[in-house]
Order: structure tokens, then sequence, then C-alpha cells
């Protein structure tokens, strides 16, 4: 039978800032933007108790909890103590399926002859965190991942759960619909409307009860709630997308701000893509609204590319697109996302680009990867703020009248 752990660090943005900062310890502690447009990047297990909790706006957090201490995210230091953890997990196994910074799924299976019995390890794992970090994680054990997510979240912070092949329908259950992984907000609501509240409730359902929400996926939710799993822990995990976007602190609704902020989102995306020897042949832009209302779009090209240029390009002309339908649309948060992600190859930096398909595509008259090369070498020895594209500034809002005098916002 398969041993499989689910890691999860608890509250780990806002432990590390407790960690290297003992006044922070025991106090409730927000870490995300601390003003008005903010978001709720983590948050300590001393404000959750508020009704606080992760992607709530800062603003509604300080209602519930007006005493809270509110500091800006630090990702370096999230992602030390991540390579941290992570070297811990590759010590009792290689089979690491990463979900985020502060969360694995691991296959120890093949692990037991050397290092004991699942549950040995999942504490041995704990153990070793805490040593090396000073933080604390909940681990969850069980023969397939849905379960050991479960029971992961059964006893934090600092949990260790076993879900055993006879334990299933015993924890399982009990549990509210909520925790079932899938099944959303709104789903949820229409199960509760049909008075299912429970793993149990859902798992006994009649057809004609289910059918109408899940069609197709009937059976698979059914087995999900019966704690069945077969999927197995990926640990080739490649990554899938590389993606920035904005929260403003105002909202923008001029196309001349949304395109130099768009510039800004196409640069940081094509540098880390760069960074990390990858090539995209998909894009994806977000746009959410002052109502919270979030559209995507999305357009797929050949062949793949690393080029700020084109990025922009396509994600222009998909912004574009976008306004036509909402016009004057006040824009709260823009995103930009590349997929279809690939090895990078080796292109000659003066060769005329292949022609790419689609409408939304403008044709290059040179390859600009030289200009991205480097723009990525100063950056890389003088900071990310050494230079700026042309096409990040701010736009003029009014000529004056002078020659090369405009007035800035």
């Amino acid at each position: 039978m398969r041993a499989i752990l689910h890691v999860d660090m608890d509250a780990f943005y806002a432990s590390v800032e407790q960690h290297d900062h003992p006044e922070l310890r025991g106090q409730p502690l927000i870490v995300g933007g601390g003003s008005g447009r903010g978001v709720v990047a983590a948050a300590s297990y001393e404000v959750r108790r508020y009704g606080v909790h992760s992607a709530m706006p800062t603003r509604e957090a300080l209602e519930r909890c007006p005493h809270a201490i509110v500091v800006k995210p630090r990702m370096a230091r999230y992602k030390q103590a991540s390579v941290e953890v992570f070297e811990v997990f590759r010590e009792f196994t290689s089979l690491i399926e990463g979900l985020s910074l502060d969360e694995a799924f691991l296959d120890v299976t093949g692990s037991r002859a050397l290092f004991g019995e699942p549950e040995t390890i999942a504490a041995s794992i704990k153990a070793r965190i805490r040593e090396r970090t000073g933080l604390t994680a909940s681990v969850g054990v069980a023969h397939n991942k849905l379960l050991a997510k479960i029971a992961s979240d059964l006893m934090k912070p600092d949990g260790l759960c076993v879900i055993g092949p006879d334990d299933v329908a015993r924890i399982l259950d009990p549990l509210p619909i909520r925790r079932l992984s899938g099944i959303g907000a709104k789903t949820a609501l229409r199960l509760e409307e049909c008075g299912l509240h429970t793993f149990g409730q859902l798992r006994i359902a009649s057809e004609a009860v289910l059918w109408p929400l899940f069609g197709r996926y009937t059976q698979r939710v059914r087995e999900r709630a019966a704690g069945i799993d077969e999927r197995p822990v990926v640990g080739d995990w490649q990554e899938k997308q590389v993606s920035a976007e904005e929260t403003f602190e105002t909202d923008l609704r001029r196309r001349e701000d949304l395109s130099a902020e768009l510039a800004k989102l196409a640069d940081r995306v094509g540098s880390r893509l760069r960074g990390k020897e990858l090539m995209a042949a998909n894009i994806t832009l977000k746009v959410r609204r002052r109502d919270f209302t979030t559209y995507t779009r999305s357009k797929s090209f050949s062949p793949p590319t690393a080029e700020t240029a084109t990025i922009l390009s396509i994600a222009r002309a998909l912004l574009d697109a976008w306004l036509a339908e909402q016009p004057r649309s006040a824009v709260r948060l823009l995103g930009v996302g590349v997929g279809s992600l690939s090895p990078a190859a080796q292109m000659d930096l003066f060769a005329q680009p292949a022609a790419r398909e689609g409408p939304l595509v403008r044709p290059q008259l040179r390859s600009t990867a030289k200009i991205d090369s480097t723009l990525d070498r100063i950056r890389a020895k003088f900071g990310s703020a050494a230079v700026q594209r042309a096409s990040t500034l701010e736009r003029p809002e009014k000529d004056d009248g002078f020659t090369g005098v405009h007035r800035r916002r």
C-alpha cells in the first residue's frame, strides 16, 4: 500500500516573520499590503480567531481586528525558508510534488526500509524542519493524496494526523462538505440546499440529486467523498505558468495608464521567463474591475517566445479587445501570465522571426532578444530598478505647449 504525506507549513509567511522578529510572536499579525487596496497574503493564528484569512482585503481584516499588526511581504526570505524545507523533504524521498512554497505531497512508500513507518517519517520531517528553520509544519499521513491533505488540516497547527484504511469512513463521514477539495462555495451552497452537509451524506446521495450538479463527474465526486483517490505523486513536476499582477492604489480607467502598467507586467514576466530558461506559447491577460468581477483573456501562438516585446504585443491586443467590451471600466487589478512552457532554444539574435499566426499578434521587424539579454544582464548586476523600458514609463497626460515639456500626474 502506498504511503503518502502532505506537509503544510503553518501560517508560513506570518510564522517566518514571527520567527525573525520575536516581538511579533503571540501577536495578531497580517502579512500583506497595508494600503486601502491591499490584500492579506497570510494571517497568523492569533488573528485568524477574528475571522481574518488570506485573500481578504486588508481594510476588512483591520475592521475585524483593529489592533492587528500589518507587515509587508518579504518574498526573498520566504523562498529561502522554502528551500530549507524542501531540502528536508529530499532527505527522505525523491518523489516530491511541490504545490507552493510551503506545501507538498511526498510519496514515502519506498522510504520505509530506511526511515521506518510513515508516521515515524512524518515525525522526523517535522522535527528537522523545526530544528533547521524554527518553523512548525502540519503533516497528514494516508494511503492517497486526498486523505493525506485532509489529515494535515485536521490537527493544525503543528499537527500530525494519520488516516488509516480502516479509519476513512469514521473520520470523513462527519466532515463538512466544504473541506472536500474541488467543492467551491457556490457548489457547497447548492449541496446544502439539497440537505447534503457532510462527506457521509454526499457519499450516499442519490443519482437524482447529484447528477444535475455534477453530470458525468458524479461518480468521481462520490468516490472522493468516500476517500478514494488514485492520483500519483508527480515527482517530476514542471512549472506550468509564469505570471505577474498588480493591484492598484487607485482604480485605472485611461487606456494609456493601463498600457503603461501592462508594459511593466510584461517586462517582469519576460525577465522571469528568461531567468528560468523557458519559452511560452500562450499569453493570458487578467483584469479585475472595481466590483471584483474578474476577466481572463488568452491567446496561443507559435513559435514559442521569451521576448518581452512579443509578450507585450499580444497582451496589449488582448487588453484592447477587453476594453472594447468594457469601455471606461474602473480596473482594480491587472495581470499577465504565460503558459505552454518549454525549454528555451538557442536562436540567432539577428534572424528574422518566423511569421506568427492569429490576428492578435503584430509582426516584429526584428528580434528583440538582444535588447532583452542586455537588460537582464544590467538588472542582474545593478538591481531590477537599474533600468526601465520606455514603454513602462508613465504616459504624459497633457502637452503644455513647450517642446519636450509635459505635465505628468
